[in-house]
């Protein structure tokens, strides 16, 4: 007599903490094996199966890494049954929240139907998304190519500029990341992000349009943009002056969410413009009304690109990664190309149900609002606590910079790696970033509520409190 099926896999069925997970295979009633997990993993026994399985490099936050297991909204539990207002969202990934039901039931749905093509295939959904990326988008970019993650999107974005131009130099910021592929690493402006010595050839490095630490010791506006002036130097002393493309972020997300002057670009672009080269705007973290307003953050700089990428919060989490080009620069791709896992259905069907939501919730609008809401919120903080040198970045997408000193402004690292731990301790979530690691990176869900942001900055304003007594 063969054996009744084994009951179907149900993670939100696992509550229970314990010392570690096992799995059986059953003969089902088809006379087909199943196989069957069960688990009462507890964060200790995870951290431990971690760190036996998977290879060290992997980057964690906090002194003991934070298990997590379940999410709803705005909230995040752990495997110990800890729940916090989670306001990093997944590095802006999440962007409507944690699971949102539309979302959730539009995935389930498509799961039943077809999950998986190539793009050896056509599907419905993957040209649907590209018709709704051509409509967000500024100026003439109009034909997508669909990857995984960000990493993909800018890798496909550099080879298409060279591609179309022929030319083979790029031009990146310094304190910017554009994920972790060879061209990423070897056009990295972050040390401690970058494993391996540059091995791309032709990429220089202008500096950052980082106000609060300007490279030239200049203070904007009577600056003058020099650090955008600076192109002009980078054409004729770092390159051939025929470079492919210049590619930049609106907002420099690891960077420390470093925001441009809003002459910035117009300024930086003639004369890259000049020389023949592509803008390649990188909106993998500012993308799709995030900033406020627009949906894509470079529209705030009254500027069009020629490529554009996005990839995190475009599908609530799921895998997917758009590079954006001109019906001209597209077409300049001649070779044989296809992306497996690109463009999906279950991604696509993700990112058509998430803009779906936020054109019916206003995205922009509300993150406009909202992110108004909390930047006053912010700057209110930085009047109390001396611990606070800047505050900055557009909409919900909000960096404070931390000091010991706000004349010598040396980074306070360790007070930010302390502060992080006592929002743990209060079970608030934030990011932080920066090439000193002393930048909170503050950007919850699209779809945050006002009393949240206000809990949210009394436990920040409890925490600094805390932090800046400490003895370090």
């Amino acid at each position: 007599m063969s054996q009744a099926p084994a009951p179907p896999f149900n993670p939100s069925s696992i509550t229970a903490p314990g010392a570690g997970a096992s799995a059986s295979v059953h003969l089902g009633s088809d006379g087909k094996k199943h196989l069957t997990v069960v688990s009462g993993m507890d964060s200790a026994a995870v951290r431990a199966l971690h760190k036996q399985y998977v290879m060290p490099a992997t980057f964690h936050y906090y002194a003991e890494s934070l298990v997590l297991q379940r999410g709803e909204g705005m909230f995040v539990t752990d495997a110990d049954g800890q729940t916090y207002l989670d306001f990093f969202g997944g590095i802006l990934t999440v962007s409507l929240g944690h699971c949102h039901p539309e979302v959730v039931a539009a995935v389930s749905e498509q799961l039943r139907t077809l999950g998986h093509t190539s793009t050896l295939y056509q599907n419905e959904w993957i040209a649907r998304l590209g018709k709704e990326v051509a409509e967000r988008t500024p100026g003439r970019l109009q034909q997508s190519f669909f990857t995984n993650s960000g990493t993909e999107a800018d890798e496909m974005a550099v080879m298409l500029a060279k591609l179309h131009t022929g030319r083979q130099e790029i031009i990146a910021l310094r304190h910017s990341y554009s994920g972790r592929g060879m061209y990423a690493v070897s056009a990295m402006g972050h040390a401690n992000w970058r494993p391996i010595a540059p091995v791309m050839p032709g990429i220089s490095l202008m500096p950052a349009p980082y106000c609060y630490r300007c490279p030239f010791g200049l203070t904007y506006p009577s600056c003058e943009l020099r650090c955008a002036d600076d192109i002009k130097e980078v054409l004729a002393t770092t390159t051939t002056g025929q470079p492919a493309a210049f590619i930049a972020e609106p907002i420099l997300g690891v960077g420390g969410f470093i925001t441009p002057p809003k002459e910035y670009f117009q300024r930086v672009l003639e004369p890259v413009r000049k020389a023949g080269a592509l803008f390649i705007c990188d909106e993998v973290q500012t993308g799709w009304g995030r900033t406020g307003t627009y949906w894509s953050g470079i529209e705030h700089y009254g500027v069009q690109p020629d490529i554009m990428t996005f990839a995190k919060g475009v599908a609530s989490g799921l895998p997917m990664g758009i590079t954006t080009a001109t019906p001209e620069v597209a077409a300049s791709f001649k070779g044989l190309t296809l992306s497996t896992y690109g463009g999906n259905p279950i991604s696509s069907v993700a990112a058509l149900a998430t803009l779906h939501v936020m054109s019916r919730e206003d995205i922009p609008a509300r993150a406009e609002r909202l992110g108004g809401k909390l930047r006053a919120g912010l700057v209110a903080l930085q009047d109390k606590h001396k611990l606070i040198g800047d505050v900055r970045g557009m909409g919900l997408m909000q960096g404070v910079e931390l000091v010991e000193d706000r004349k010598t402004k040396e980074p306070a690292s360790k007070r930010t790696n302390l502060l992080v731990e006592a929002l743990r301790r209060r079970k608030l979530l934030i990011g932080k970033g920066g090439l000193y690691g002393n930048t909170l990176r503050i950007a919850p869900p699209m779809l945050v509520q006002e009393s949240q942001i206000d809990d949210a900055l009394s436990l920040l304003d409890s925490a600094l409190s805390e932090v800046a007594s400490a003895q370090i």
